[in-house]
């Protein structure tokens, strides 16, 4: 009850992922926002439906500012028309507008292409062995000297709350395209953490059912079927983190004069809590892999119970049986049929040796 209501808590607290659509220009367009900013504040007249083309043009007649374009899952023909004026490399539009893409940072002549896996945890009321616990997505970013263009592919990881604090933060939204391209990094490290610690509780959870005492009838008891499932939703969320590690690295130590130099030091703080992501995601799986291993030990044990209990239950009945068949054979000269006390003597010695047998057995833990 307790890590529930953290869990409802943490869920209030924390900034909820967007998972409606955004909303598209009167044309239909891809396009979920162009804006251009200059000293780190937005330029008056940047609406969703202002045109790229002239966003860049207007920046580079100034020679100061950049313009920041969001899109979510263009068409091929959308992005190829920003490929152009932007010069964008025709693989890295190639590669976003298809996604599913690895985590990875190319340099290209002008421009760095950036992929980001984002996930998002699916709230559920109880884990089974079908439930859905980790959702992924992509964002791509390609950034040049005086443009930013995010590529969004999914329902959820939506940029509204990164530009909302970087144009709460004119400072740090002056340094220019590589502060947005950190903003971006540290805002889908940050739903990693947030989805680590959710994807805890669910183990924390299946952890207490594997070792709940026997005789406890409130709640139900974890199977491997669960387990299993929460293992491959954790292995989903290893595919979005573990790769990553890499392509921070490279941003945060190699220099590239697309990257201000006084940004380097916060991707290296971006890629420290990567990595303590990462750590936290391996102790899971080893920490699931020993309670499936315990739960495996348990159902191994527990059949091993009930046939115990089995085959002494055969071997009390065993005893009647036994006796049972050697009067059951009619022969002519049987002692024992001629006597008065007959019946009645082999009975009290059934009882007392299924009796004797019983206390025996149970004295031993078998019943």
């Amino acid at each position: 009850m307790i890590r529930k209501l953290r869990r409802m808590v943490g869920r209030a607290t924390h900034r909820g992922v967007d998972l409606s659509h955004p909303a598209r220009s009167p044309l239909g367009s891809a396009v979920v926002n162009c804006v251009v900013y200059q000293d780190g504040k937005r330029r008056p007249g940047g609406r969703p439906g202002t045109s790229a083309a002239a966003a860049l043009r207007r920046v580079r007649q100034e020679g100061e500012g950049f313009v920041w374009i969001g899109l979510h899952e263009p068409a091929p023909d959308e992005l190829a028309a920003l490929a152009e004026p932007f010069g964008l490399h025709p693989l890295a539009v190639e590669d976003a507008v298809h996604a599913h893409q690895r985590p990875k940072v190319e340099s290209y002549d002008d421009s760095l292409f950036a992929v980001f896996k984002t996930v998002c945890y699916v709230e559920h009321d109880e884990l089974t062995a079908t439930s859905e616990v980790v959702d992924t997505g992509e964002i791509m970013v390609f950034t040049g000297r005086d443009f930013v263009i995010t590529v969004r592919h999914g329902r959820h990881g939506s940029l509204g709350p990164v530009r909302e604090a970087l144009e709460a933060d004119p400072e740090q939204l002056a340094k220019g395209p590589s502060a947005v391209l950190h903003a971006i990094a540290d805002h889908v490290v940050d739903e990693y953490l947030s989805v680590a610690d959710a994807v805890q509780d669910d183990i924390d959870d299946v952890e207490s059912q594997v070792f709940a005492p026997q005789t406890e009838k409130s709640g139900r008891r974890a199977d491997a079927g669960q387990i299993y499932q929460l293992k491959r939703e954790l292995l989903e969320l290893k595919r979005a983190v573990a790769p990553l590690g890499r392509p921070l690295q490279t941003l945060a130590t190699r220099p590239n004069a697309l990257i201000a130099p006084d940004i380097q030091p916060y991707f290296r703080d971006v890629a420290d809590h990567l990595a303590s992501t990462s750590e936290h995601i391996a102790s899971f799986d080893a920490l699931l892999d020993s309670i499936l291993q315990a739960h495996l030990a348990q159902v191994t044990v527990a059949q091993n119970e009930d046939m115990r209990k089995i085959t002494s239950w055969a071997a009390i009945i065993a005893v009647p049986t036994m006796v049972c068949g050697v009067y059951g054979m009619n022969f002519t000269h049987m002692p024992e049929l001629d006597s008065p006390y007959g019946y009645p003597t082999v009975l009290v010695g059934i009882t007392v040796a299924c009796v004797l047998l019983y206390r025996t057995l149970r004295r031993r833990g078998w019943l």
